[in-house]
């Protein structure tokens, strides 16, 4: 079998099991329990980030300023996102609709703009991943399938994360669904490109995942946190930080396996 082949079945299979197995844990949470959930979410967006994304950005980065720029960017961006889809709902639904229902008891989700975020920063981890999974097969086919496999049993914690952040946005199961595998087809891609323009590509992927480092960042603690503190009670504080503390945990055991693959 060519390595252009292997990529991409390895890419291909890689994305449908991180989706898969994200979603036989996220989608049988029951629904009343996503708001308190969203606190693994959490957990598993900012342990990703500092204990995986950034560390392996600021190694291979050629300039680490640029990379702090990327960044910085990368949250300037998405708060430039998140603006434009609240412009374009109260658009859509009219000011005073909207000050009627800031009356009204607050919603378990915000019209969807964690959820798009949280997606458009996933697609281009995908990518990122994808290109590294084409780097190890031209390299070696058995190094290439040792990294598809690791690739996998690290995307699962952050992916479920992902999951629990679409259904907390409003979107529904089959939306949550097919939304996230839609977005592994980035790898697909990236492993394809990356056969192709390898060099080039490798250049970018620390700035890449600067970017993608900033997306889940800016959805974590611009939209995420805040509505934990809607519930200030003592027992209530107790179970968020402890859901966090797994959702860490998840990603750091996850990590720890991938080493030893």
């Amino acid at each position: 079998m060519s390595t252009l082949l292997w990529i991409v079945l390895s890419t291909f299979i890689g994305g449908v099991l991180s989706v898969a197995a994200a979603a036989a844990v996220a989608l049988k949470a029951n629904p009343s329990r996503v708001p308190m959930l969203i606190s693994y979410a959490i957990g598993a967006l900012l342990a990703a980030v500092f204990l995986e994304i950034l560390p392996h950005a600021f190694e291979d980065a050629p300039s680490t300023r640029a990379l702090g720029a990327i960044v910085l960017t990368g949250l300037i961006v998405f708060f430039v996102l998140e603006k434009l889809v609240l412009w374009r709902h109260h658009h859509s639904h009219g000011w005073l609709d909207e000050e009627h229902h800031a009356h009204k008891p607050e919603a378990n989700h915000d019209h969807g703009r964690s959820g798009m975020m949280i997606m458009i920063g996933d697609t281009f981890h995908n990518f990122v991943d994808g290109v590294l999974i084409a780097a190890a097969f031209l390299a070696d086919p058995q190094l290439g399938l040792v990294t598809a496999l690791a690739i996998i049993a690290h995307e699962i914690p952050q992916e479920v994360g992902d999951f629990l952040v679409l259904l907390h946005s409003g979107y529904s199961r089959a939306q949550a669904l097919t939304f996230n595998l839609a977005s592994s087809a980035a790898m697909v891609l990236g492993g394809i490109l990356g056969y192709g323009a390898l060099n080039t590509l490798l250049e970018f992927v620390p700035y890449l995942l600067g970017f993608v480092a900033a997306g889940m960042i800016y959805v974590a603690v611009a939209d995420l946190i805040p509505g934990l503190h809607r519930r200030p009670e003592l027992k209530i504080t107790a179970v968020q930080v402890a859901l966090m503390a797994l959702g860490v945990g998840s990603v750091w055991l996850m990590r720890e396996i991938a080493e030893r693959i």
